[in-house]
């Protein structure tokens, strides 16, 4: 093969195909509506919990401050990929060039990592409220709360730095199509014509440690927190920390689960399928459930909703 050919085959034109989900149905159209209806019931779910949070003197703490935050990670998250597979959907276009490949590859990854620490700083938020109740507000307090948080997204920041240069410079020399609804990079290294083993290596040794310090922070936290609520002699108290535990549990383990799959599992059990409806699962529908699960289940948000929707009744005077 001639250096012109090699280089015909390495830049493959100036964008990518990425075939979706829509390729996969019987029904693209019906598809795509519930899709879009998921996607506004995201933002307003994630919406109306931030607008809550910051509104109502009584969610001003710590716990409801990364609940604001994980509400802003799924606005985002879900607006990375959905806008852009509805609108190819609508206009039918399939294409993505790749400086918006790689911009969209950035910002899923950033976003993903960013939320692994921020469970994790949701975790020892919990501990600290329930193992320490008396210096819970000094050591939980709105500096420490702004560091966390931003601890989170810097660190998320560095997986999306580290995985998308790599990803975006191998040669793309085989098909352009991209057998997933967005960038995602073990999408991306299918589609190399060069030796992705080394890269898959560090990216499984970089997943292990993102995955690593979160889950020991969680599963200690968690630790505490049953040997704590065991040695309580109140049963409401018991009631009320299973309660706001088993919320954030279970947004750990839908997470978690999805994530593990995804960049965990060796690519020999991965099918472009199964890949699809894992992320579109934990890129779709977990930001719907998550407001939905701290929402329904948490007395105290339910209560400034039916503040900010309660009507007071218009007193009529009567004349005598």
């Amino acid at each position: 093969m001639d250096n012109t050919t090699w280089l015909a085959n390495y830049t493959g034109g100036s964008n990518f195909i990425l075939l979706g989900l829509f390729t996969q149905s019987n029904h693209p159209v019906l598809l795509s509506v519930v899709i879009f209806v998921i996607f506004l019931m995201a933002l307003s779910g994630n919406g109306l919990l931030i607008f809550l949070i910051h509104s109502n003197a009584h969610l001003q703490t710590p716990m409801y401050f990364f609940i604001s935050q994980l509400s802003l990670m799924d606005v985002m998250y879900i607006s990375v990929t959905v806008p852009k597979m509805l609108i190819d959907q609508v206009i039918g276009v399939k294409k993505i060039s790749i400086a918006e490949c790689g911009i969209q590859m950035f910002l899923y990854s950033t976003l993903v990592g960013s939320e692994f620490f921020l469970l994790a700083a949701m975790a020892y938020d919990r501990y600290m409220a329930i193992c320490h109740p008396l210096r819970y507000p000094v050591l939980m307090n709105r500096r420490v709360c702004l560091l966390l948080a931003a601890g989170c997204w810097f660190l998320g920041s560095v997986d999306g730095f580290m995985l998308t240069p790599i990803t975006m410079t191998f040669p793309f020399c085989r098909s352009r199509e991209i057998q997933h609804f967005f960038c995602e990079v073990p999408a991306l290294m299918k589609l190399s014509c060069s030796d992705t083993s080394l890269i898959e290596t560090l990216m499984y040794l970089c997943c292990v440690l993102m995955l690593l310090i979160p889950v020991t922070v969680i599963s200690s936290s968690y630790s505490f927190i049953l040997i704590t609520i065991h040695r309580m002699k109140s049963a409401e108290g018991r009631k009320k920390a299973f309660t706001t535990c088993s919320s954030h549990m279970t947004v750990v383990t839908l997470f978690y689960g999805a994530a593990i799959y995804t960049y965990m599992i060796p690519s020999s059990y991965h099918t472009a399928e199964k890949d699809m409806v894992v992320s579109f699962f934990y890129t779709i529908l977990t930001p719907v459930l998550n407001p939905l699960i701290y929402s329904l289940r948490n007395k105290d948000v339910t209560g400034a909703l039916k503040k900010i929707l309660h009507v007071r009744p218009v007193i009529q005077e009567t004349i005598n």
